[in-house]
C-alpha cells in the first residue's frame, strides 16, 4: 500500500468543485429539464399562491406616489443624473421588456428575468443591478402585493410620467420567476460582445444579411444593437439595416422602431466618462463581499461623473428629463461627425454645437458638454424611410406623442398575452390588435343539456376519432406560455393566416370545421364556433376510451368567443405556425437542424406539460391515429382509433428489433427479433420513449399492468391543459 497520503486544502484555502453533471457526459442527450422548471415548491410564496389575488390588496395609487417620489430620492450611494432617476428606470423597464422575439415569443419583462443570469449580467444591462436595489424599498413595503416583474416595468412607465409624458396606460398582471430562464437560446457566441458572424446568414455586399432564428439582437449580451454600430463600426446606413432587422424582429414596424428611438432618447444620457477597462465584473461574476452588485468601477469615485456603462458619453438633448420635441430639434439642427468617448467608444458629436444646444452636466455644476448621438441615432436621418418618419414626428409633435405612448406601451405588453391578463386601473379602455383579442362573451352560457345534445350529435356526424381530436388539437396547440399566444379561444383556426397552414391543410381542418358550423347553425345553443371545436375534441377522445373499455368523460368548460378576420394580426400570427409538431408526427422538411425530440420537448413547454402529461398525450394521439396526412409512423397498434397504451407495450416490447431506413436516422423500421418480419414503422420522436432513461421510466409504467388506466388519466389532464391554456378567464 502507498505511503502517499492524498494533498487536501490548508483549512480557510477556498476550492470550486468542478461538477460534471450528465450533460457533460452525454451533450447530445434529450434533456427534460425545462419541462421541470414550475416544480410547486419553487416559489417562496407556496403552491397555491396567487398573484392576481395578493395584487387585488395593493393601492396602485399609494404605490405610484412612492415611485414618483423615489425618482428624486435616495441620492447617497447612487447618485442620479440631473438628481432624477427617471431615465435611469425607464433603460430598466425597456431593458426588461425589450429582450421579447417574436418569434418564439420568448424574453421579455413578464417573469422578473432581469434579476438573473444572464441578463442581469450582460453587458448592455451594465449598472441595473442599481435600479433595481433602488426599488428594494418599495418592494420590501408592498411585499407579495406587487411582484418584482411588475414593479421594474413600472417604475419605467411612471418615469415617463413624472418628467411630463402622458403614457397610453399600464397594465400589471407580470408573476415572477424564481430561477433562470435556462431554456432561452440567446446564440452561439461563447464571449460577451463577440464581433463574428455565427449568428448571421448572407453578407452586407448583396444585402442577404440577416440573423439566424429566433434571435433578436446583433451581438451577444445586447438589447438590440450595438450602439457603436455594426460590431462597432460606426456606419450609420448599416446600423439602420440592424436597427430595422432587430426591432421587426420584436414585432415593431419602421413608425413604432423611430417613434421608440426619439422617445426614448429624448431622456437621459449615455456613461462612459471613465477608462473601460476600470470597470469590473459583473454581479453574476462578482466577489461575495460586494453582494450580488456588479461593475465596480476603480476610477476616482466610479460614480457620477466618472461613471462608465456603454462606454459612449454624455446625453441626446439640452433638456434630459423633460418630454419636449429637443431629440429631433436637436438631431436636425446640426452636422454630425465620429469622435471617440473618454472611454475610447465611436460617437457622434456635432461639428458645431449651435446655440442652445449645448447640455448641463449630470453632476458637476456649471460645465456643459455637446450632445451626442449612437451610429443607432445618425440612421434615423440617414436611411431614406427612417428620415421621412422623423421629419413628420419634427413637424407633428402630437403625432410624435401618440405614437410613442402607443409603442412604449406595446413595448412593455407585447409579451404579455391578450388584455384579459393585464390587472389594475390604469389599463386604457381600447383594444389593439397585436392584442389578439376576442369578442366578449354575449348571454347565457350553453347548457349542460345542451352540450349533451350537440355532443350527441357530433358523435354521430360521422366525423372520426381523428379528425375530431386532430382537428381540436390542431386549434389548441398554437399557444405558447412564452407570451401567451395561440390557442382555440377566437377559432383563428378558421382565419388567415392559420387557415392556410400546410399542417392544417393536410389534416383536413376546413373540412371537419364545416361540418361542425353546420352542428352549430343547426342549434339552438348559445355557443361560439371555438367552443365547437374543443368539444368536439373532447367527444373524439370519449369516443377513442369507450372503444377501449374506458367510460371516461372530458371536462370541457365553455365560454370561448370567435375573432374576426380584423382583431387579427396576420403577419405575427405567422410565428405560431407549428412548423414541428412530434404529438402528430409532423415536420416541415428542411426548416431546422435540431433534432425532432427536442423540438417536442420545446412544444411540450409551450403548452405547460409536465413530463408524464406530455408522454401520455403523445402515446395517446399515436394510438388514436391522430397523425397528419398518412403518415403511419408511430401508430404502434392494431386497433388504431382506440385511446390505449398499445403505443407504449408495443414500443418497448424486447421481441422487436429496430433500424434506421434513412441516413439521417429520422426514420425506423421494427422488425421481429426472431423472423425478422417487419411489424412498425416509427419517427425519432418515437423511439426517444424507449431510449431515453427518463422518458423510457414513465413509459414502462403506463405499458405495465394498471398502465393503461394511469395513462388514460395523464392523458385527459394534459388534454384538458392544452385545451384551456388561453383561458385567461379561468386561471391566473
Amino acid at each position: 500500500m502507498s505511503d502517499i497520503k492524498p494533498q487536501r486544502p490548508e483549512w480557510g484555502a477556498r476550492t470550486t468543485p468542478k461538477l460534471q453533471g450528465n450533460e457533460h457526459w452525454w451533450p447530445d442527450q434529450l434533456t427534460l429539464n425545462v419541462l421541470h422548471q414550475k416544480h410547486p415548491d419553487a416559489s417562496p410564496f407556496g403552491p397555491d399562491f396567487s398573484y392576481a389575488d395578493a395584487f387585488s390588496q395593493l393601492d396602485v395609487d399609494e404605490l405610484s406616489a412612492d415611485v414618483d417620489a423615489l425618482m428624486t430620492d435616495s441620492q447617497d450611494w447612487w447618485p442620479a443624473d440631473w438628481g432624477h432617476y427617471g431615465p435611469f428606470f425607464i433603460r430598466m423597464s425597456w431593458h426588461a421588456a425589450g429582450t421579447y422575439r417574436a418569434m418564439d415569443g420568448r424574453g421579455g419583462g413578464g417573469t422578473g428575468a432581469q434579476r438573473f443570469a444572464p441578463l442581469n449580467s450582460w453587458p448592455d444591462n451594465g449598472n441595473l443591478d442599481k435600479a433595481r436595489r433602488l426599488l428594494w424599498p418599495i418592494k420590501k413595503k408592498y411585499g407579495e402585493k406587487i411582484s418584482w416583474a411588475d414593479l421594474m416595468v413600472f417604475a419605467g412607465n411612471r418615469a415617463l410620467e413624472t418628467m411630463g409624458f402622458r403614457t397610453f396606460g399600464f397594465g400589471f398582471g407580470r408573476s415572477d420567476i424564481w430561477a433562470p430562464e435556462d431554456d432561452i437560446y440567446w446564440g452561439p457566441e461563447t464571449e460577451w460582445l463577440s464581433t463574428n458572424e455565427e449568428r448571421y446568414t448572407g453578407t452586407w455586399e448583396d444585402g442577404s444579411r440577416v440573423l439566424d432564428n429566433p434571435l433578436a439582437a446583433v451581438q451577444m449580451g445586447l438589447i438590440y444593437v450595438n450602439p457603436e454600430g455594426p460590431n462597432g463600426v460606426p456606419d450609420a446606413m448599416k446600423s439602420a439595416q440592424d436597427v430595422r432587422e432587430t426591432f421587426g424582429r420584436m414585432g415593431m414596424n419602421d413608425r413604432e422602431t423611430v417613434a421608440l428611438t426619439v422617445g426614448g432618447h429624448t431622456f437621459g444620457k449615455m456613461h462612459g466618462n471613465a477608462p473601460a477597462d476600470a470597470v469590473g465584473e459583473a454581479p453574476e461574476g462578482s466577489k461575495v463581499h460586494e453582494m450580488g452588485l456588479g461593475w465596480a468601477n476603480k476610477h476616482e469615485t466610479g460614480l457620477g461623473e466618472y461613471t462608465i456603462t456603454s462606454g459612449l458619453e454624455g446625453a441626446w438633448t439640452p433638456t434630459p428629463t423633460k418630454w419636449d420635441n429637443k431629440y429631433l430639434d436637436t438631431i436636425f439642427a446640426h452636422q454630425w461627425e465620429v469622435k471617440k468617448s473618454p472611454a475610447g467608444a465611436n460617437q457622434w458629436e456635432p461639428v458645431e454645437v449651435k446655440e442652445g444646444y449645448w447640455v448641463p452636466d449630470a453632476h458637476v455644476k456649471g460645465k456643459k458638454n455637446p450632445p451626442v448621438m449612437t451610429a443607432a441615432d445618425i440612421a434615423m436621418i440617414t436611411d431614406p424611410d427612417y428620415l421621412k418618419i422623423s421629419k413628420e414626428y419634427h413637424e407633428n409633435p402630437d403625432v410624435l406623442a401618440d405614437e410613442f405612448a402607443r409603442a412604449w406601451y406595446k413595448l412593455l405588453h407585447r409579451d404579455m398575452g391578450p388584455r384579459a391578463r393585464y390587472l389594475g386601473p390604469q389599463v386604457p379602455d381600447e383594444v389593439l390588435v397585436w392584442q389578439d383579442p376576442v369578442p366578449e362573451h354575449q348571454g347565457p352560457l350553453v347548457s349542460d343539456e345542451q352540450i349533451a345534445k350537440l355532443k350527441s350529435q357530433i358523435a354521430d356526424s360521422g366525423l372520426t376519432v381523428r379528425q375530431l381530436v386532430g382537428t381540436a388539437w390542431s386549434a389548441a396547440c398554437t399557444y405558447r406560455q412564452t407570451d401567451h399566444r395561440g390557442g382555440a379561444n377566437g377559432a383563428r383556426i378558421r382565419l388567415e393566416p392559420q387557415a392556410g397552414w400546410d399542417v392544417n391543410v393536410r389534416s383536413g381542418v376546413p373540412e371537419v370545421i364545416d361540418q361542425l358550423e353546420q352542428i352549430r347553425s343547426a342549434s339552438e345553443a348559445n355557443i361560439s364556433l371555438a367552443d365547437m371545436i374543443v368539444l368536439a375534441g373532447s367527444v373524439g377522445v370519449e369516443m377513442a376510451a369507450r372503444a377501449a373499455g374506458h367510460d371516461i368523460t372530458v371536462p370541457f368548460t365553455p365560454g370561448r368567443t370567435d375573432a374576426t378576420q380584423e382583431m387579427t394580426e396576420v403577419d405575427t400570427q405567422a410565428h405560431l405556425e407549428p412548423k414541428h409538431d412530434a404529438f402528430r408526427n409532423y415536420a416541415q422538411t428542411q426548416t431546422t437542424a435540431i433534432p425532432a425530440e427536442h423540438l417536442m420537448v420545446d412544444r411540450a413547454f409551450m403548452l405547460n406539460l409536465s413530463v408524464p402529461q406530455m408522454t401520455a398525450l403523445l402515446g395517446g394521439m399515436r394510438a388514436m391515429g391522430v397523425n397528419v396526412g398518412d403518415d403511419q409512423s408511430g401508430i404502434l397498434t392494431d386497433r388504431p382509433g382506440q385511446l390505449t397504451n398499445d403505443f407504449f407495450v408495443n414500443l418497448i416490447d424486447m421481441g422487436t428489433v429496430w433500424e434506421p431506413i434513412d441516413e439521417n436516422e429520422e426514420r425506423f423500421e421494427g422488425r421481429n427479433r426472431g423472423t425478422g418480419e417487419k411489424k412498425w414503422t416509427a419517427s425519432r420522436v418515437d423511439l426517444v420513449y424507449g431510449s431515453n432513461s427518463q422518458l423510457r421510466a414513465i413509459a414502462e409504467e403506463y405499458a405495465a399492468s394498471g398502465g393503461e388506466e394511469r395513462m388514460i388519466d395523464r392523458f385527459v389532464k394534459g388534454w384538458v391543459k392544452v385545451m384551456e391554456n388561453d383561458r385567461f378567464d379561468l386561471h391566473r
